[in-house]
């Protein structure tokens, strides 16, 4: 491949920007907004996101290439382990951070533990605090609460945003483009993600399973594609495997007479149609795997593991 001229280069701002931060911040919601499609699954629940997406944004003058990266987690699991060294691996590997936080909510545990971990991985990568939410707070208790987040890191800048009202977006995405370095275009002007379709369906079909189960059942929940395919001109089949880790969970997600399975289902299509463009045809089944959270092989197997 040709190494693009410094002609070509010269005055265009590309690189790899880190969306991070806890759970439920926004920083799916902010990633699918900016590309206009779906590429990130999204759920108030923690722990929807357990890998490091892509998306890829291309500007007249610009090229930023989000990581959407999984929120700190504090379990004992391995998988958790696998969760918190996906973050860590966005943070090493960025030209520009984006803390993002809540502004309906102080500073708690797991922001100082990612602030923490920013000065210990990332150290002299800007980072730019962009506050989320800001539709939700009472402009009296801000203030002080914005004060605190300031002091977590040494940022470069603040801006505040709505990533679902689309208030300040445009603004943040001007910043963005001025702290990026000046570099090629990494990748095709038409191509807004390096994550293949099925992985998407997969993190769909879980959020899905997030939106209707409660308690402890969701996070011991893995969803495999094994078929993903075109079956009839302009309609797709997709055959799936939710894991889950006891027989009880099983029964809870298929629920009584399929119930269960059956709204999953229908949101899971729902939102694979909206991400593909294509008609879907989707095929649910549930297998139990004990404590697969926790077993090295299982883990390794699906690509949940980095040993």
């Amino acid at each position: 491949m040709t190494e693009p001229s410094d002609l070509e280069t010269k005055g265009f701002k590309s690189g790899y920007v880190a969306l991070v931060g806890k759970p439920n911040v926004g920083k799916s919601t902010l990633l699918n907004n900016y590309l206009g499609q779906k590429v990130a699954a999204v759920s108030s629940k923690p722990q929807t996101t357990r890998r490091r997406q892509l998306g890829i944004l291309t500007l007249e003058q610009a090229q930023i290439i989000f990581v959407d990266t999984p929120g700190i987690h504090a379990g004992d699991y391995r998988l958790s382990q696998f969760i918190n060294e996906e973050a860590e691996f966005g943070l090493t590997d960025a030209d520009l951070l984006l803390f993002i936080v809540d502004a309906s909510q102080d500073p708690d545990r797991e922001d100082r533990l990612l602030a923490e971990m920013i000065k210990e991985r990332a150290g002299g990568t800007p980072t730019l605090l962009v506050i989320n939410k800001i539709d939700q707070i009472v402009p009296e208790t801000f203030a002080n609460r914005k004060i605190k987040y300031q002091g977590l890191v040494d940022f470069v800048d603040e801006v505040e945003i709505s990533a679902i009202t689309v208030a300040g977006r445009d603004k943040l995405l001007d910043r963005i483009v001025e702290l990026l370095p000046e570099g090629p275009q990494f990748f095709p002007k038409g191509q807004i993600t390096a994550t293949y379709e099925r992985e998407i369906a997969e993190d769909l079909i879980r959020a899905a399973a997030l939106t209707f189960l409660e308690e402890e059942v969701p996070y011991g929940i893995l969803v495999r594609v094994n078929e993903y395919k075109t079956r009839e001109e302009g309609l797709r089949y997709i055959h799936a495997t939710i894991f889950v880790e006891r027989e009880s969970h099983k029964g809870i997600v298929i629920g009584k007479g399929g119930s269960m399975i059956k709204r999953i289902s229908t949101l899971a299509r729902q939102e694979i149609e909206e991400m593909s463009g294509e008609k879907v045809f989707l095929e649910l089944k549930v297998k139990v795997e004990n404590n697969w959270r926790n077993n090295p092989d299982f883990l390794r197997r699906y690509g949940l593991s980095h040993d």
